[in-house]
């Protein structure tokens, strides 16, 4: 059976709220948001049973909630109940949206996800940002945003926050690129440069998208390793259902793993990692592919046709894969690994030199690889989800800021 969306999992970025009677009901609040977002629709009844809280208790949250416009009232419960029927509460398809952007080399994407989950807008801008300065990239991805905005405001809802997914390293301040080397930006503070749209949180593509795994994947364990990749390659790691972030955010930079010390030069500074072996550029000139605007799918259609060119460099991908996945897995024990973006569209050819690899090199029995069926839309996704994420997690902010 398929995870609820927005089942009550512990989130990336959770939001501790204090041991007092004001953060008790707070957490309450949280607690009876979750238990129906989790089944799409239930009663008060089932609510208290779920979360062990009194039937009175429940009934006052709920009204707080109704009257936030967080939850709506569907009529009497479904058939088949033992007892009098309820009334059957829903997660509302209206109110606060979770606006997600994400900001890629050649491309800017943005979505608006209501409390359901659902995507209720989107717009996507392709053309190249690298080398390009922040400030007109900015502005195009501020218009992206005005415009799913208003879509999403057409459809009765309004921006809870803004939650950014970038290719680079974050800081723990969650608004500032402190580097990112394939778009050649260094120390900008994105917070005064998109105001106006709620909360600000910026993060590293790879980490949003591990978070839209951990979230809306299928049976989907606490303890994995999601691997992503587009032009760079990225990863995250989840530990207990939470983003293992390190000192100062900079986790799960597994494309700068070196897998050969003397190899090419990297944006970095570096020699020889990963990305100029499995990056999706340094899989084309591999391949002897001229790079176009749908890269991946050039190398798929060609790998499908049985190009064997193509498919040895894919196969010394899987492999410089494997090689850098191994000391992770070594070092971390995850249950499986995922393959997220541009690797889960090209994994039937990465898979076989890549599991190899793990298989020969890892000290433990062999870890599973895994492909998410989310995609190179993971990383937007997360990056929505997340801030939807934080409304269930705390939905008296709502009330708060209105």
């Amino acid at each position: 059976m398929t995870a609820p969306l927005h089942e009550a999992r512990p989130s990336g970025a959770g939001r501790t709220l204090p041991d007092t009677q004001q953060g008790m009901r707070r957490r309450n609040l949280a607690r009876v948001l979750h238990a129906v977002s989790a089944e799409g629709s239930l009663s008060r009844a089932a609510v208290a049973s779920r979360i062990g809280l009194t039937r009175a208790a429940v009934s006052t949250l709920v009204d707080e909630l109704i009257r936030w416009g967080l939850l709506e009232e569907l009529g009497p419960e479904r058939p088949g109940r033992v007892g009098r029927p309820g009334s059957a509460l829903a997660v509302s398809g209206r109110g606060p949206a979770g606006i997600g952007a994400e900001i890629g080399v050649d491309h800017l994407a943005v979505c608006a996800v209501d409390l359901r989950g659902e995507v209720r807008a989107r717009a996507v801008r392709r053309g190249a940002n690298r080398g390009r300065a922040p400030g007109p990239v900015i502005e195009e991805l501020t218009a992206l945003i005005h415009q799913v905005v208003a879509e999403a405001e057409r459809a009765e809802l309004w921006p809870a926050g803004l939650a950014v997914a970038v290719p680079g390293l974050v800081a723990r301040d969650g608004r500032t690129v402190v580097r990112a080397p394939n778009l050649d930006w260094h120390d900008l503070d994105l917070g005064p440069l998109l105001p106006g749209h709620g909360p600000l949180t910026v993060d590293n593509e790879a980490n949003f998208g591990a978070l839209a795994e951990l979230w809306l994947g299928a049976g989907t364990p606490g303890d994995f390793l999601h691997v992503s990749a587009e032009i760079g390659i990225g990863a995250a790691v989840v530990v207990d259902g939470r983003l293992l972030r390190g000192t100062r955010g900079f986790a799960g930079e597994l494309g700068h793993v070196p897998v050969r010390p003397d190899g090419p030069a990297c944006p970095c500074g570096s020699r020889g990692c990963l990305e100029q072996y499995a990056g999706e550029e340094a899989v084309l000139r591999a391949a002897g592919l001229e790079p176009r605007d749908d890269r991946v799918g050039l190398l798929a259609e060609r790998a499908e046709a049985g190009d064997e060119r193509v498919r040895a460099a894919l196969r010394d991908a899987g492999t410089a894969l494997g090689i850098a996945l191994t000391g992770a897995v070594n070092l971390l024990d995850p249950e499986t690994v995922v393959l997220g973006g541009a690797l889960a569209e090209l994994s039937p050819w990465l898979l076989p030199s890549l599991d190899t690899e793990l298989k020969g090199r890892t000290a433990g029995p062999a870890c599973p690889v895994t492909v998410s069926p989310l995609g190179p839309q993971g990383p937007l996704l997360g990056a929505a989800h997340s801030v939807v994420r934080a409304v269930l997690d705390d939905p008296a902010v709502v009330a708060e800021r209105s």
